[in-house]
């Protein structure tokens, strides 16, 4: 698939649930938000018919994102189904990674290639400010079940503040390095006020080269984080949905304001 900019769109990105086991200061309000009712979010055999579909009109490469993915239930099943998906080149999570000492290993023997873990801070104090709630140790130990399962390569995504310190990120960066992990800064982003920019050892924020679709937990097909922009699955079915979005997908993200991170991912 081709957009009307020439981009090939190879890249999608599904989101497999809203809910998340933490409360991130950049991403939801300490007190949670309202849950998306069940009947609207999508079934895992709907996920991977939308893939498969996807994968037909030119799509290799497949992420799951949450909210948290991992509090999904049957997101081992769906990762199952999806790598039985001929086409599909290469199969990832973003992920907290606060529950992969449970799950690395059977996600990876369902076919998951690998993985990034958000990881802003080394300081455990500061860990459980950002997150509202969190145990560094439950991520770095989730890091070393990712690297024993062999979930190669492994990321870790930091967020820098507005106010640009990069001293946490630069902690996190240097435990990458130690360990022969990979580090990527991403800057905080306003989808309301249309802030982003590229993301530093990555390939996102990058809107002349941006390849990607994004599939909500609810099954509404946008072209781009910073797009009110949607095209529903269930409503005009997958294939045209898909073909919808690469129609009208910008040539550069302006602003939304309706889209989460919580409902989209980063």
């Amino acid at each position: 698939m081709y957009d009307s900019f020439h981009r090939p769109i190879n890249y999608l990105r599904v989101s497999v649930t809203d809910r998340c086991n933490l409360r991130c200061v950049y991403c939801m309000p300490e007190e949670g938000v309202p849950y998306i009712p069940h009947s609207r979010v999508l079934s895992l055999e709907e996920i991977a018919e939308a893939v498969r579909v996807a994968v037909d009109l030119g799509v290799h490469k497949v992420r799951l994102t949450g909210g948290e993915p991992l509090v999904r239930k049957g997101i081992v099943e769906l990762v199952k189904m999806l790598s039985a998906i001929d086409g599909i080149k290469d199969l990832a999570m973003t992920t907290n990674g606060v529950l992969l000492t449970r799950y690395a290993e059977k996600l990876k023997r369902a076919g998951l290639d690998r993985v990034n873990i958000s990881l802003d801070t080394m300081d455990p104090e500061e860990y459980r400010r950002i997150t509202r709630r969190g145990d560094l140790n439950e991520v770095l130990e989730g890091i070393k079940a990712a690297r024993r399962a062999g979930l190669f390569p492994i990321k870790l995504n930091a967020v820098i503040p507005p106010n640009g310190d990069r001293s946490q990120a630069l902690q996190v960066a240097e435990f990458a390095k130690e360990n022969g992990f990979q580090a990527r800064f991403i800057q905080q982003m306003n989808l309301q006020a249309g802030e982003f920019s590229i993301v530093e050892g990555g390939e996102g924020g990058n809107c002349a080269r941006c390849n990607r679709l994004r599939l909500s937990s609810e099954g509404v097909v946008y072209p781009c984080l910073f797009s009110d922009n949607g095209y529903s699955i269930r409503r005009f079915g997958p294939r045209e949905a898909f073909l919808k979005a690469v129609k009208h997908k910008p040539a550069q993200g302006l602003i939304s304001n309706n889209n989460t991170f919580y409902k989209l991912g980063g």
